[in-house]
């Protein structure tokens, strides 16, 4: 009679897992493809919806904090991306169209901005170890961007509407300083003198929504023009001699409660 001793099952069981421990731990490529071939290729529709919620949080810090004031079809034109964005492939493709808007961004008024994002991703091969692949897929999701003026951005997840053919919004006219500005405050300081100074650097910008100021400050003439609701300055100073400068400036001094677009920048800035 035989009296081999008959080993328990649960040996077995240890020998195997740590078999198993060895490849994927000790060989980290075989065990990962050894994953892969378990679990199989990704579903294509996770992934369209985690590459739609990565750009609805793209978009929402590009919008970041709001300090103009615009209305809401002119963020939907301006300031939200309608062309496709690249994917993993060629073949995928993911579309940002605003859907709906309504609001501006004026005083204590709240800017809503409703988009809807569409993903589509093809069928990708496994390319090697590690790699599972993807099916393909597709997936529409809608979010509600929220402006206010001098807050930052915020997003939360809605039902799309059942809008087929969204309408292309069309931005208002912002006011801006002319391409020419340079060439117009040069002209007007390399000309003026100390008496006309004013009256010539506004002759040179006659539009009403571009605020002047200038004065005489040790000998040098200094110029600044631009427009406050948009926190553009151009200022110059012809020094004594008769060279046009143009001193730089911490771009917050523009900001509502401080200096604002004027000669100060330059002659009294903040210390």
């Amino acid at each position: 009679m035989s009296t081999r001793t008959r080993r328990p099952a649960g040996w077995l069981i240890v020998v195997l897992i740590a078999a198993v421990l060895v490849v994927v731990v000790g060989l980290p490529a075989a065990g990962r493809w050894l994953l892969s071939e378990a679990y199989g290729p990704e579903d294509g529709e996770d992934v369209a919806r985690d590459w739609i919620r990565s750009e609805a949080a793209r978009l929402e810090e590009d919008l970041g904090h709001i300090s103009n004031q615009r209305n809401a079809e002119t963020f939907a034109a301006r300031m939200i991306e309608r062309q496709p964005v690249p994917g993993s492939s060629p073949e995928d493709s993911l579309l940002i169209e605003p859907v709906a808007w309504s609001g501006r961004t004026f005083g204590d008024e709240v800017t809503t901005i409703d988009v809807r994002f569409t993903a589509t991703v093809a069928v990708r091969s496994a390319a090697g170890f590690g790699e599972r692949g993807t099916t393909a897929g597709s997936a529409t999701m809608c979010y509600r961007y929220v402006l206010q003026l001098y807050r930052y951005t915020q997003r939360e997840q809605i039902d799309c509407p059942d809008v087929e053919q969204p309408p292309i919004p069309v931005p208002e006219v912002v006011p801006a300083l002319p391409p020419d500005a340079r060439q117009r405050i040069e002209t007007a300081l390399l000309s003026a003198t100390p008496e006309s100074l004013a009256s010539d650097v506004r002759a040179a910008f006659p539009e009403e929504f571009i605020r002047v100021d200038a004065t005489v400050h040790g000998g040098e003439l200094v110029a600044a023009v631009g427009i406050p609701a948009e926190r553009e300055c151009l200022l110059a100073v012809r020094q004594v001699d008769g060279a046009i400068n143009y001193p730089g400036y911490d771009p917050v001094w523009l900001e509502p409660g401080e200096l604002g677009c004027s000669v100060a920048l330059y002659t009294a800035p903040p210390r």
